[in-house]
């Protein structure tokens, strides 16, 4: 498993988000997050108001029979259901109605109405459905819980008719855009005909014009966002060219390896040998798309020598996985074990893709198969490590960083994993000599003042994490470029939540997307501070960004989640500007 650099600081946007509640976020639509978001509600709306809610009330003291709600699978409660009606006289024709008066047409459509709603009781749809439209041709005027309560009938029948629920929904929003129930009978129809971007909309006005008090329409904005971002991501995975990942993501992951000698090559070498050379030695001097290519070619070219094709199948596959395409990856690394089982950083990189896969026992057969060919390998411990420390069992993750640096000293990563492990199990004084102790004997690596930055952070002292974070950003500038970002990001996620400093904290995150265009952690950070400023369209343009750089289908889940509970949030204040300067004032009330 590569280094926790990424993992770590994904945990820091989680913590800064769920620290610092500014933004003006959707339903629950954070909970479906791995980078983790807050919910602002806001409870300034109307409910559905009037004679409806007190016809509800009048009910609950005339029986203790539970009633349908919203939530009910055959429908929701219909309003001013009342048990006295009188006999049903035949449809008026227009001549008649145009000769009433105003007074005597609106007693008949009420009279009407109460008839539909009692039938609508006993489920008899379509004769409910032809009350509510003589009570919509009687009304002197549009009455939105005409086309609402029809709308209900159209939804339960068998089979539903969900179209014309909708334009009946579209017709009592028309007369009350605020009209909760319509909204929410609108949602579940357009979800049940797979309209879910125009549903997300609806169940997202509704759960905020509703005060949040309607948990049904909260779980159905996280529903249906999962089944947008699901059905998204499975589009653009199959149709998008494979791609490197961030230049700070990929250092990452080969930093987590100790660096091995080039292989000796053959007394007679071809033109495939020694190019595999030239992509080794690229990938030394961390040129990773000139190392993809020459792979490559060296692969069709032909490798003379079995430990060079192992070699060039474990270097081939390293790449197929970091650009997601995990069969080919596994394929490749499977290959380069079989014709050289004692290669184990192939076995170690087999056990990151069940790990990805989500075959843990499979990961750890890997690691038990390299510590049989070669128990003395130092990365094996240290990777073996990485998997139990992500599947929290803390303390044996401490013990195979501990054998990785007995067998090893001089590779920093172990160092630092185990004084983050010690510090995951509250260990917190052998954790800060371990990494005082790391940052001594490497006094020029960046990564000890970074990781120990983020401790400190954790413990809230962020003048001292500040000041990591500045030392680390130092170090990284004093060598060769390019530079991992990673410490610049941090520094501005610690700024932010030091002093609420948007501003300054913004500029780190563009400083890093300067160096590096492709880090993620600065387009994730840059996001998030959107929200907390109420800048929901520039938010929803680095969700998009964001999901571009996702490298694996979980990763592009989360971006397009958050995408879309922004376009749609965006789309609430576009339609509901009153509420949405409420929204704001209380996101500018908490910056």
């Amino acid at each position: 498993m590569a280094t926790t650099s990424s993992t770590s600081y994904f945990e820091r946007i989680q913590d800064f988000v769920a620290e610092n509640k500014k933004a003006v976020v959707i339903g629950t639509a954070a909970a479906a997050l791995a980078v983790g978001g807050v919910i602002y509600y806001a409870s300034t709306s109307r409910g559905p108001g009037g004679d409806l809610e007190k016809g509800k009330m009048r009910d609950k003291k005339k029986s203790s029979k539970k009633r349908k709600t919203v939530n009910d699978p055959d429908g929701p409660l219909l309003e001013e259901i009342k048990p006295k009606v009188t006999e049903e006289e035949d449809a008026l024709s227009a001549e008649e109605i145009a000769g009433m008066s105003v007074e005597e047409r609106t007693k008949l459509a009420g009279t009407l109405k109460t008839r539909g709603n009692t039938l609508y009781q006993n489920r008899k749809f379509q004769q409910a459905v032809d009350m509510y439209t003589r009570a919509i041709q009687v009304a002197t005027k549009s009455e939105p819980v005409y086309y609402s309560n029809r709308a209900a009938c159209y939804m339960n029948m068998t089979p539903p008719k969900y179209e014309l629920a909708v334009q009946d929904c579209d017709e009592a929003l028309r007369a009350d855009p605020s009209y909760v129930k319509a909204l929410n009978r609108r949602a579940n129809a357009l979800e049940a005909l797979s309209r879910n971007q125009e549903a997300l909309r609806d169940f997202t006005a509704a759960t905020i014009l509703d005060k949040f008090q309607n948990e049904s329409a909260a779980q159905a904005v996280e529903r249906v966002l999962k089944k947008i971002a699901t059905e998204k991501a499975a589009i653009i995975l199959s149709t998008r060219e494979p791609r490197l990942p961030s230049f700070t993501f990929v250092s990452a992951y080969f930093a987590a390896f100790r660096v091995r000698p080039l292989p000796a090559l053959p007394e007679n070498p071809s033109t495939g040998d020694n190019t595999l050379i030239l992509a080794l030695q690229a990938l030394e001097a961390a040129d990773y798309a000139h190392t993809v290519s020459l792979v490559n070619e060296a692969m069709e070219q032909g490798i003379s020598w079995e430990i060079g094709k192992a070699e060039a199948l474990n270097l081939r596959g390293t790449f197929k996985f970091l650009m997601g395409d995990v069969s080919g990856a596994k394929e490749d690394l499977y290959e380069s074990v079989k014709i050289l089982p004692s290669l184990t950083q192939s076995w170690v990189k087999i056990a990151s893709v069940h790990m990805e896969q989500g075959e843990g026992t499979k990961a750890f057969e890997c690691f038990e198969e390299a510590i049989k060919h070669n128990p003395q390998d130092p990365d094996i411990y240290y990777h073996r490590g990485q998997v139990l420390f992500i599947t929290n069992e803390f303390k044996e993750a401490a013990d195979n960083y501990t054998k990785s640096s007995e067998l090893d000293d001089t590779f920093v990563f172990s160092h630092i994993q185990l004084a983050v492990a010690l510090y995951k199990m509250d260990e917190l004084a052998r954790s800060m000599a371990t990494f005082r102790r790391t940052m001594t004997n490497f006094p020029q690596r960046s990564e000890p003042q970074n990781y120990y930055g983020e401790l400190l952070l954790d413990q809230r002292r962020f003048a001292d994490a500040v000041d990591k974070f500045d030392r680390a950003v130092e170090l990284e500038r004093a060598k060769p470029p390019p530079m991992n970002v990673l410490p610049l990001v941090n520094k501005g996620l610690a700024i932010y939540q030091w002093k609420q400093d948007i501003a300054a904290a913004e500029q780190c995150c563009d400083e890093a997307l300067r160096i590096d265009s492709e880090c993620e952690p600065a387009v994730a950070t840059l996001a998030q501070l959107s929200l907390q400023q109420g800048k929901i369209d520039r938010a929803v343009e680095m969700f998009k960004r964001q999901a571009e750089l996702a490298r694996s289908e979980p990763e592009l889940i989360n971006a397009l989640t958050y995408q879309y509970a922004s376009t749609a949030q965006l789309e609430f204040t576009r339609n509901y500007p009153e509420m949405a300067e409420q929204l704001a004032q209380i996101a500018r009330s908490m910056t």
